[in-house]
């Protein structure tokens, strides 16, 4: 463990890089959310960005240093820009489940529109925001810019009443400079309420059970939202059942059984509207194993089931930390080509595998490392092994098994392990002058 903390030192020294023009938050923005809702529409052959709606939250719940940086690539930026000055003050990057759904079957033939919402600093004067949305070789397929004035009064005024009751769960030490999560209730009625904080308190323990989330503890700041359904329980479509609750959540999403999300984004923040946060965990109250996690969107899980705390875990690692599957899936719908590296920290095509694991594995270590059958290597012992990102082949991951391959497995490995200690520490870690 302690060659771990000295690896997690050395990240957060590499991200506490200060760069030659820091933003200053209070030169540029209010401490108030900017909360922008988009349309994302299209099909697999073309792609187009809509403005939807514009609100202004009471505080903001993110971080006020490295505000011109990205944490992880992901799938889509938004960049805001000071509009008198064209200087980039503020990025965001993030996943959706509309890039997800153009590489399905039916993007090939339906054109459909996703709701997205992101939320960023509420800017002081004019600014300019761009949003892209990039595929899996990393080509911008959709931009959009728009223009914002913190003084438009059609911007709409969300959480300064009828707040959606919260408990605090765990107050962070520094609350300034803290991670914020909101645990969500879904299909919960309001009698079923002390069940879902049992729930919270479950997959919040559960997390701080692996490193470097146990270690880092005291910089995550977490609530649990008593959103009520009228219905209790999830929608299953597979089941003909659909039910009346908060986010109309359901599984099967794009066809797949086990798939459980919402596509209600605005329906999800408004609950959300006045409540301290900026990653979202929902809890569905559901037996039937599912869920999903995309990356700077949210985390639905299952709960009534013996794989709630490894599957809350797990998603987390998507929606928090950028994280990829490492297992095998099928083949036939690659998301991964050789010719171009992952922005996920866990996976390589060996590209540019340089940017990946490169410094911790033995330069000697075999491609792909074979199999061990001594369990105390089995999550330890770093390497290229073949599989992952659904593919059997061409793609690799650090460790024979990890807590983003199968549920079994009680540890992150040390490869996502680091990614998660340098994301923890870009938002929360104030650069040194």
């Amino acid at each position: 463990m302690a060659g771990l903390r000295t690896l997690w030192a050395i990240a957060a020294l590499a991200v506490c890089a200060l760069s030659a023009a820091a933003i200053d938050f209070d030169t540029y923005f209010s401490d108030a959310t900017l909360r922008l809702d988009y349309t994302f529409a299209g099909d697999a052959s073309r792609q187009e960005i809509y403005v939807d709606e514009l609100s202004r939250l009471p505080r903001w719940w993110g971080r006020r240093h490295r505000l011109d940086e990205e944490a992880a690539a992901g799938d889509g930026s938004i960049i805001v820009r000071d509009h008198a000055s064209g200087k980039v003050i503020y990025r965001h990057t993030f996943s959706s489940l509309f890039q997800e759904w153009l590489s399905t079957a039916e993007a090939k033939t339906v054109r459909k529109s996703m709701e997205n919402v992101f939320l960023v600093p509420m800017p002081r004067q004019a600014v300019d925001v761009t949003v892209e949305l990039r595929d899996a070789r990393h080509n911008r397929i959709a931009q959009l810019t728009h223009g914002v004035d913190p003084a438009d009064i059609l911007i709409a005024r969300r959480g300064e009443r009828d707040v959606t009751p919260y408990v605090t769960l765990q107050q962070a030490a520094d609350t300034l400079h803290c991670i914020h999560i909101a645990y969500v209730a879904e299909g919960y009625t309001s009698a079923e309420m002390p069940q879902f904080l049992q729930h919270c308190h479950e997959a919040m323990e559960a997390l701080f059970k692996h490193e470097p989330f146990a270690t880092m503890r005291d910089r995550f700041n977490i609530v649990a939202v008593q959103s009520a359904s009228h219905d209790s329980g999830v929608s299953d479509p597979g089941a003909g059942i659909w039910l009346n609750t908060a986010l109309d959540s359901h599984f099967d999403t794009f066809y797949s059984k086990r798939y459980l999300t919402t596509l209600h984004l605005k329906q999800l923040h408004n609950v959300l509207a006045g409540v301290p946060y900026e990653h979202i965990i929902i809890l569905a109250n559901t037996e039937h194993y599912g869920g999903g996690g995309i990356y700077n969107s949210y985390n639905l899980t299952y709960t009534r089931g013996d794989r709630f705390r490894p599957v809350v875990v797990h998603e987390f690692g998507h929606s928090f930390a950028g994280l990829a599957d490492e297992y095998p899936y099928g083949d036939d719908d690659p998301r991964y080509f050789a010719d171009v590296e992952p922005w996920e920290a866990n996976l390589t095509t060996l590209k540019d595998f340089s940017t990946k694991w490169a410094d911790m594995i033995d330069p000697s270590t075999p491609c792909p490392t074979p199999d061990s059958s001594d369990s105390t290597q089995i999550t330890r012992r770093v390497g290229l092994f073949e599989g992952g990102g659904y593919l059997s082949k061409g793609v690799y991951r650090p460790v024979q098994d990890c807590r983003m391959r199968t549920n079994e497995v009680p540890e992150f490995c040390p490869v996502c392990q680091r990614a998660i200690a340098r994301l923890i520490d870009f938002y929360t870690t104030e650069p040194a002058n």
